[in-house]
Parts: C-alpha cells; sequence; structure tokens
C-alpha cells in the first residue's frame, strides 16, 4: 500500500513539537533530519511506531527520522506545513533559540562525535551530485573502451565536462552544504568556494594580500580549506548579524563577512586546510600499504555500524584525499562495496527466514536496495531490530573486504558502492582485471552474508 506522505508529515512534525519545536528540517538520501528548540519535546517512540518511520536517531543533537530512499517525497509535504518555511527553515527567532540550546548542549557531548556529524551532515546533501558526477566517468571508459567513442568527439567532450565539473567545482557545493549546515548563509559558503576557484586565485604563483604572501594552494582538489574557510565565515556572519542594525544588515553583512572571510582563508585556513587534506591521505594510504588486506576488512566489517550512527558520509574527506593522492580508491568504497552487497545478502536471508508477511516485505526490498549501494533501510529495519543478520552481514563484508585487499581491489570514481555501480571498477587503460575482482569480491561477500545469516537465523528459531 501506498504511504500517505502527507498524514506521515503531519504525524512526525507534532510528535516532534509542532513547527514551534523546529528550528530547521532537511533530508538525505534517506533521512528526515530535525534541529530543534528542545529536545525533550521530541516523542522518539512514538514516531518510531509510525508506519513508515525504519528508525529513529539522535545523532549530537539532530533528530534523524530513517524513511527510505522515498523521503523526498516526505519532506515536499513537511514543507507544505505552515510554520514550515523554504528550505525548511522557521522563524529567525526559534533557530536563534535553536541555536542557543544547541551550544548549550555542546559542552555534554564528544567533540570527535560533532566533528563527524558535521562532515557527515555536510557531505550528505552533496551525494546524489557525486555519483551522478563519479559514475560519468565510468560511463566516458565503456564509450572509449568498448563502443569506440573518440576522445576528440563532442561527445566526449561533453560528458568529459560533466564529470570533471562535479570534482573541479566540489569546494562550491561544499561551501554552501557545509554553511547551511551551521545555520549560516548557504550562498556565502558557495560564494568563498567559487572564489577559491577563481583563475587568479586557484593554484596562483607569488600572490600577496597587503603585502602578506599568500601560498600556493589548489583548491579544485581538496575539500578541508573550504570547510574551514566556512567555519569561520559562520562565526564572522552570525556575529555581524547579531551587532549590525537591520536597516543595514543587507548590506554590509555579506560585505564584510567576504571581505574577512577570503583574506584569512587564503593566508591560513587554506594551507591548514591543504596540509591536512595532504597529511590525512598520506597517513591513511600508508596504513593500507602496511597490510591492505587487513585494512580493507576493517572497512568491511565496520560499515553497517558506520551506516547506523550516521557516520559513513564523514568518512568523504578521507575518500577524496584518497583519490588526489593515488588516483583511485583503494578503501574507503572497496571496503563498503563488499559490506553493502553483504547487507543485502543478510536481508534477503532473513526474508527467507520470517515468518510475518509485513516483515518479508520489508526485508525483501531492502535487500534489493543494498544490494545497489543504499543500506539504510535494510540497516534500520532489518539487521538492527533481528540483531543475527547483523552479525551475518559483518561476516560477508570482512570476509569480502579481506578478499578485496588480497586481490588489490580499487574504485576509480566516486559512487554508491554496491552492483549498481559496476563500471565505476572499470580500469580507465583498458584491463578487465580489477573488474573482474571486484564482482567476485562482491559475488563472495554477497554469498557469506546470505548464508552466514540463514544459518544464525534457522539456529536462533530453533
Amino acid at each position: 500500500m501506498a504511504k500517505d506522505y502527507q498524514k506521515l508529515a503531519n504525524d512526525i512534525v507534532k510528535l516532534a513539537g509542532g513547527t514551534g519545536n523546529i528550528a530547521s528540517v532537511s533530508h538525505c538520501m534517506t533521512r528526515l533530519r530535525m534541529n530543534l528548540v528542545d529536545e525533550n519535546k521530541f516523542d522518539t517512540d512514538s514516531i518510531k511506531a509510525l508506519p513508515g518511520v525504519l528508525s529513529v536517531i539522535n545523532n549530537n543533537g539532530e533528530h534523524q527520522v530513517v524513511i527510505g530512499q522515498d523521503v523526498p517525497n516526505l519532506y515536499a509535504e513537511v514543507q507544505k506545513i505552515d510554520g514550515i518555511h523554504e528550505k525548511g527553515f522557521v522563524e529567525d527567532k526559534q533557530a536563534e533559540m535553536q541555536v542557543k540550546s544547541l551550544a548549550k548542549n555542546a559542552k555534554k557531548r564528544n567533540w570527535l562525535n560533532s566533528i563527524m556529524a558535521f562532515l557527515g551532515g555536510t557531505f550528505s546533501p552533496v551525494i546524489p551530485v557525486l555519483v551522478a558526477g563519479g559514475l560519468t566517468g565510468a560511463v566516458l571508459t565503456i564509450l572509449t573502451n568498448f563502443f569506440g567513442v573518440s576522445p576528440k568527439s563532442g561527445t566526449y567532450t561533453v560528458i568529459y565536462a560533466i564529470n570533471q565539473a562535479t570534482f573541479y567545482f566540489l569546494p562550491v557545493f561544499i561551501g554552501f552544504s557545509a554553511a547551511t549546515k551551521l545555520k549560516s548563509n548557504g550562498f556565502l559558503g558557495a560564494f568563498l568556494g567559487a572564489i577559491l576557484l577563481y583563475s587568479t586565485i586557484n593554484g596562483a604563483k607569488n600572490l600577496n594580500f597587503l603585502g602578506i604572501h599568500v601560498p600556493t594552494v589548489s583548491y579544485n582538489s581538496t575539500v578541508f580549506p573550504v570547510i574551514l574557510g566556512v567555519l569561520f565565515m559562520s562565526v564572522i556572519y552570525k556575529f555581524l548579524e547579531k551587532h549590525i542594525p537591520n536597516f543595514l544588515k543587507t548590506i554590509f553583512v555579506p560585505l564584510i563577512t567576504i571581505l574577512i572571510t577570503v583574506p584569512v582563508t587564503l593566508v591560513v585556513l587554506g594551507p591548514i586546510g591543504n596540509t591536512l587534506g595532504t597529511l590525512l591521505a598520506d597517513g591513511v594510504y600508508a596504513l593500507y600499504k602496511a597490510v591492505p588486506p587487513l585494512a580493507v576488512m576493517i572497512i568491511g566489517i565496520t560499515t553497517p555500524l558506520m551506516v547506523f550512527f550516521g557516520m559513513n558520509n564523514a568518512t568523504y574527506p578521507i575518500l577524496f584525499a584518497l583519490i588526489a593522492q593515488v588516483g583511485s580508491d583503494p578503501l574507503i568504497c572497496t571496503g563498503m562495496a563488499p559490506a553493502n552487497v553483504a547487507v543485502g545478502g543478510a536481508a534477503l536471508a532473513a526474508m527467507l527466514i520470517a515468518t510475518d508477511v509485513n516483515q518479508k516485505s520489508v526485508s525483501m526490498s531492502a535487500g534489493i536496495t543494498a544490494l545497489c549501494g543504499i543500506t539504510e533501510p535494510a540497516v534500520y529495519g532489518v539487521l538492527f531490530p533481528q540483531k543475527y543478520p547483523l552479525i551475518g552481514a559483518m561476516i560477508g563484508g570482512g570476509i569480502g573486504g579481506l578478499l578485496a585487499g588480497i586481490l588489490g581491489m580499487t574504485q576509480y570514481v566516486v559512487s554508491t558502492p554496491g552492483f549498481i555501480s559496476i563500471p565505476a571498477y572499470i580500469n580507465p587503460k583498458g584491463s578487465s582485471y580489477n573488474l573482474i575482482v571486484s564482482i567476485i569480491v562482491m559475488l563472495v561477500a554477497l554469498t557469506i552474508g546470505f548464508i552466514a545469516t540463514y544459518i544464525l537465523g534457522k539456529r536462533q528459531k530453533a
């Protein structure tokens, strides 16, 4: 039966404390995300019990209602509710109360969790762009290697532009998303990203500002500079919003914010972010090179846990640093690919064991979705509620990751790890080795995840 998104939206908003208690609401690929004025008014148990809701997570004060891939339909209905304005924000006064509430509670939270939540919340809205742009690189590989499309043709030029624009202008997307996440001005965040990419700034040599040397940084190949710049920008922006008279805000808040933020980013924050990204990539790659099978196996085992806690998207900075450094991703997506299909296998095994018709339906749809790389419905609707499929999926993902590390599997473009992204494993140089290895690894992970879950489930039933 089709979901009644209008009713579900009204029920969630009501149980969240009403529009007056919602400072902002947004969504990612599978979750409705809400920031609240008073967290105590959020009725977690009642929302979990609503038909169509898979789970509810409180991630550092952000309440995430797990819906599935149809969450945009729900979000559209939420935006129609009186009191919820465009982009999911409510009145400025309520938003200010929410920010104060979050700041008050921030001291009680683990700082590492806060950083990971911020990174995850920043990258999550950008994932559709990354998937679309990344897979066009795989499309190019197929066209040139199997269909004889010339690199000099117009077809190649257009698709290549789609692929390259995705990652060249990534700081613009990240700038907008990070600023929005911080309840600052998203367009100023995007503006900062665009400035960093401008031809006289990006990779510029012998540049100075007021006599101060500006280090040379290629901003199109890293995300940390714009993230640090937006963090600083949000502080300046909110300070000016608070202290500049209303009749002067329209002109002077954005002007002063950018005039302060850009030089500080170019001279201080950009070089720090670039160094941080380089060190991170070097460190992670060194660990991978030391014991590749173990490193990829750990990713394969822990991926369902990262998804459950909403930390999987926080790995994107490492992924981009690796790709910039070595030209592909032999660790993050490579480990997540067998993990995701193992989750699909576990969910399908749980479907065979289940006796309840509704649970069979949930497990089947979640399993198929997981095979395509979207595992949240399976993680929240099958793995964690029943426990034994979680163990089966972790076994399958771990063995698949171990095999991927042994055979040297890698992913050449950014995409959702799973069978739907098979072209991402085609070597642009034309070799079929990595593609064959990737298919074998995922089939092994799927099979082991399925068998392990089925055996554990039968034992539990007995």
